[in-house]
């Protein structure tokens, strides 16, 4: 049976990027080495066409999220390229199409929640990035239809991340914590109570420089 799934990174103190992101500080003020576990391990490696890397428990958790992925679905800001219009002359005016290069790491299509209509842009490897102006719930629906049989990731940040569990259509929530207080940033549980969504715990892993908490989430 499919799933939606959804995996963050997140601080001690309940951040999911500091302050001030930008093109080139993705994850905000004081966040730079927020995923530095991540990118020492042998799948995260493989991904982006690199060698060698860490094993391990971590890195069985990283290959189990990478696997049966039809689709995804993230916000403007993970996308990245700043606010406003597609396009900035600060970038020669060439539309921004990610962080990852030619080749992206996800190999399915992509759809990107924003406000500015843009065509969608195929990339090496798969992954095709489609730009969602209707909203989170139309977005949804169409990744649902790309998944078929396989699962839908909601890859983040912290405010589509929330919005999809307020609507209560997230099944699983895995959270990696890292040891870090960053004092200000997006804040994942941020307007999310109990009352409306609650966490059941699957299980812990302990990895190095990192925690995995893996949760059912319940209305």
């Amino acid at each position: 049976m499919s799933k939606v799934r959804a995996h963050l990174g997140i601080t001690l103190d309940g951040y999911v990027t500091g302050p001030n992101q930008s093109p080139e500080k993705p994850f905000g003020d004081g966040a730079e080495h927020m995923n530095d576990w991540l990118f020492a391990l042998a799948s995260a490696r493989k991904l982006f066409g690199q060698e060698g890397g860490e094993t391990g428990p971590s890195d069985d958790v990283i290959r189990e999220r990478l696997e049966n992925v039809g689709a995804v679905v993230m916000g403007r800001k993970m996308f990245g390229g700043g606010p406003g219009p597609w396009g900035h002359a600060r970038w020669g005016n060439e539309p921004w199409n990610g962080w990852w290069g030619e080749d992206p790491p996800y190999h399915a299509p992509v759809f990107v929640l924003t406000h500015h209509a843009r065509e969608s842009v195929a990339m090496k490897g798969g992954t095709t990035f489609h730009f969602m102006t209707e909203g989170a719930e139309h977005a949804f629906a169409q990744a649902k239809i790309a998944a078929g049989s396989a699962d839908v990731l909601i890859a983040g940040g912290a405010h589509t991340v929330q919005q999809y569990l307020r609507a209560g259509l997230i099944d699983e929530l895995e959270l990696h914590l890292v040891p870090m207080l960053l004092g200000a940033g997006e804040r994942l549980f941020e307007g999310v109570t109990q009352s409306r969504t609650r966490l059941e715990q699957i299980r812990v892993v302990a990895g190095n420089g990192v925690t995995h908490l893996k949760y059912a989430v319940r209305e």
